[in-house]
């Protein structure tokens, strides 16, 4: 199974240079139609449901205090553990929102049940660690 950091590099490699928070929403939403398309996940770490929308904690590790990320930044990654099928998934969401702002990403997975279910409890200013089910990213994205 490929890692988190596997599809942070394929996405790179495919986008360039783009903001760590743009780069975490992108990974959230290949995750989450891969487990719709292609039922099954892409890779197995938690995404949690932070202030600024979903987070794989292994890659925030990797960028934090950086603004910019480019491929080098995953250079331990390795895109050919990925599945043709999810590189498939993964091209179609660059497509779709690869042209989207961070913010407007942002925005858009608070407005969506899995991430805004996750932080029940939590007030804005309170990071959270609660984690975003794969399962209600399967059923939430499924009924779109």
């Amino acid at each position: 199974m490929a890692s988190a950091v596997d599809v942070a590099r394929y996405i790179l490699q495919k986008t360039g240079p783009i903001s760590a928070m743009k780069l975490q929403k992108l990974v959230y939403y290949s995750q989450a139609w891969a487990l719709v398309w292609d039922d099954e996940p892409i890779f197995d770490e938690e995404i949690e449901a932070w202030a600024n929308g979903p987070v794989v904690r292994k890659l925030y590790e990797t960028h934090r205090e950086m603004f910019t990320v480019t491929p080098n930044t995953y250079a331990n990654g390795n895109p050919s553990h990925i599945k043709d099928k999810h590189k498939e998934t993964i091209d179609i969401v660059i497509k779709e929102f690869g042209g989207k702002s961070a913010q407007w990403l942002s925005d858009q997975t608070h407005s969506e049940r899995p991430w805004r279910d996750a932080r029940k409890g939590l007030d804005d200013s309170n990071r959270g660690s609660k984690t975003i089910s794969q399962e209600a990213m399967a059923e939430y994205y499924g009924s779109l």
